[in-house]
């Protein structure tokens, strides 16, 4: 076996500049404004897996799709579509742990056509620390989470 190659091939971008590239064609939420849109109709899209949501908690009426099929899930030409992938036009913000994953998800939502997906900027746990609505998870840091009804609905497997 030969040793893995340390140099970057030509046009490889880092993940650093990946993000940054990313970003740079999002208009970013803070976790109030992201309430704020999700109570005027945009659809929160929680994409934290299973494991981490138990461990982290949730947010209530958020929808939750694991981030191995968000694009099936939102692109209005796919057969996989959820009913809440209505054209693309609609309001998408994507959620994850830490804000990091959901820029890069996000990006790839509006790479299919959906012009206003963003994220929230600091994922949940920057929603836990501002204070809003969560449901479970065991405590992260100060925060503790509010028990409020009702649980997240679940859509997952295969495109």
């Amino acid at each position: 076996m030969s040793a893995p190659s340390t140099g970057r091939p030509a046009g490889a971008r880092s993940i650093d500049e990946l993000l940054a590239e990313a970003r740079s064609r999002l208009a970013r939420l803070s976790p109030a404004d992201a309430a704020a849109r999700v109570a005027e109709g945009a659809v929160l899209v929680d994409i934290r897996p299973a494991a981490q949501r138990q461990q982290e908690g949730d947010v209530p009426g958020a929808l939750v799709v694991e981030r191995n099929v968000l694009e099936w899930r939102f692109d209005p030409a796919s057969d996989a579509r959820l009913p809440e992938a209505t054209g693309y036009d609609v309001e998408v913000v994507v959620l994850c742990s830490e804000g990091y994953t959901s820029s890069l998800a996000a990006d790839a939502l509006r790479s299919l056509g959906l012009t206003r997906a963003t994220d929230v900027v600091g994922g949940h746990r920057a929603w836990v620390a501002a204070g809003l609505p969560t449901t479970g998870g065991a405590i992260l840091g100060r925060c503790r989470r509010t028990t409020l009804p009702p649980a997240p609905r679940t859509l997952g497997a295969g495109p």
